[in-house]
């Protein structure tokens, strides 16, 4: 069998050809009519009214994906998006010229090809060539399982393969655009109107994450890339908006997993005169409305579970989850001493410099999460690891914040806003502290948020969803590559 660059060299020798004939393989333009699946359904639609005079004459254009050659007749089948159609090429109708020139055709190349419908003895419909035309030459030849790609490597690597050998794939970021239209109309239909942040910020705030850094050649000035909607957003609801809500790419300097990328789309909402109980509600509304509008269903399967998003979902306190689930009442482990010890003792691995609230985190990541598979509100977290949520009344020590898993993995966080500004200096100068004693993942003390604090913000209901983690969850995917068109992949030598 040839090895892949000769068969690179044949597909140049018959672009050569093509060329010494006159026809040009790259052709500015095509005249289509029909996509595939219009052709299937307008030959369908002159049968069903009684298939009266001719039948339709289509002009289709696609992607070669199988190639049949009987000597004197031909079968093609070309593949656009909407899907597949089979083309019949005699040589008796296109002459011996045109057919002769099948013999330059490859699987890969883009064709266009003109003619009656018609089904054959198999009853598939198909296009009856009066004319063919080439549109692009594929000079390298598809991947040896056309019908699916098992590599995970370039499977990624060269996602357009990935999209062309598997309709599975396909599937999945078709759901992932109607997901994302999905939120917007649903966001839209309730008076939230859509918003653009800068990208480029002066201060990393709104999240406790590590920061991508650019420099601005112009204003000879570092900016960074952000990690959060947030502060702008809350800029905009000073501002005398009431319902604001943007989606966008978000960047953190921080590690790869199945659940993680280092660019991620994020959809944030704020809401004037909303706490984090009516967001919870519009939350689980949100989701199971999704849902429905994408899968027709609110059910859906993760891996060996059936997962039901329909309102409403579990609420649950940190607290309390703790507890049930690990045995650990973080009012009795207040100190980060004591809570290292504890999670040591428990055999956890732990980093000794880690701060009370990230070994809190870790102890619910560790212990809390793989259990919530259902729709599941964790509420009221305690102060220390939320600086930008208000306090609770008669409850010292917690905020209003939650935090909605589903699949056993946190899909968004959400808070009523802190918008006591006075406040809001003590917690980032309190997170300036631990970044001072050298702890990375703090919140960043931005002073022009603080001055638009200053000149007051209403009470407030904010939320953030990862919309990766959403497709993942609406479409069964485990790892969150398989959701995102060109995952971040270390370079190859």
């Amino acid at each position: 069998m040839p090895g892949e660059e000769e068969l690179i060299q044949l597909r140049h020798e018959k672009l050569a050809r093509l060329r010494a004939r006159g026809i040009d393989p790259y052709p500015p333009r095509v005249t289509r009519t029909h996509t595939a699946a219009e052709a299937v359904a307008a030959f369908e639609g002159w049968e069903a009214a009684g298939a009266a005079g001719d039948a339709p004459a289509v002009s289709v254009a696609g992607r070669i994906t199988a190639l049949r050659d009987m000597g004197k007749a031909a079968f093609l089948d070309v593949r656009d998006g909407s899907g597949r159609i089979q083309c019949y090429l005699k040589k008796d109708i296109i002459g011996e010229e045109a057919y002769a020139g099948i013999a330059d055709l490859d699987l890969g190349d883009f064709l266009a090809v003109t003619g009656p419908l018609f089904r054959t003895r198999t009853q598939e419909i198909t296009v009856e060539a009066r004319s063919y035309d080439m549109l692009a030459k594929a000079l390298r030849p598809p991947p040896e399982k056309w019908h699916g790609i098992e590599d995970v490597e370039t499977r990624y690597r060269q996602r357009y393969l990935d999209l062309l050998g598997n309709a599975e794939v396909r599937d999945i970021f078709r759901k992932r655009a109607a997901i994302v239209a999905s939120i917007r109309r649903f966001l839209d239909a309730r008076g939230f109107m859509e918003v653009e942040t800068p990208v480029l910020q002066p201060e990393a705030g709104g999240a406790a994450a590590t920061p991508f850094i650019t420099h601005h050649r112009a204003l000879d000035q570092d900016f960074f890339l952000r990690i959060s909607l947030e502060l702008h957003l809350k800029r905009l609801i000073i501002g005398g908006f009431d319902r604001v809500y943007e989606m966008s790419r978000i960047f953190r300097n921080e590690g790869v997993s199945t659940k993680h990328n280092p660019e991620f789309t994020m959809i944030e909402t704020y809401q004037a005169y909303a706490d984090y109980n009516d967001v919870a509600r519009m939350v689980e509304e949100l989701v199971s409305s999704v849902a429905l509008d994408v899968l027709g269903t609110t059910t859906v399967q993760f891996g060996e579970h059936t997962i039901e998003l329909s309102a409403p979902w579990r609420r649950l306190t940190m607290r309390e989850a703790l507890i049930e689930h690990a045995g650990i009442d973080f009012e009795e482990y207040r100190t980060r001493d004591k809570l290292l010890e504890e999670l040591q003792r428990r055999k956890i691995e732990v980093d000794a410099g880690w701060s009370w609230g990230k070994l809190l985190d870790e102890a619910v990541s560790h212990y809390v999460e793989p259990k919530l598979i259902q729709p599941t509100f964790l509420l009221d977290y305690p102060k220390e690891i939320s600086p930008l949520a208000k306090s609770m009344p008669g409850a010292p020590g917690l905020v209003e914040r939650f935090e909605p898993f589903i699949a056993g993995f946190e899909i968004g966080n959400a808070y009523t806003e802190l918008n006591d500004p006075i406040d809001q200096r003590q917690r980032f100068e309190t997170q300036a502290r631990l970044a001072a004693a050298g702890l990375e993942e703090v919140e960043t003390l931005d002073e022009d948020f603080l001055t638009a604090l200053e000149h007051g913000m209403p009470p407030t209901g904010g939320f953030g969803m990862g919309v990766d983690r959403l497709v993942m969850i609406l479409t069964g995917q485990k790892s969150i590559r398989e959701v995102i068109l060109f995952p971040a992949l270390r370079r190859r030598d």
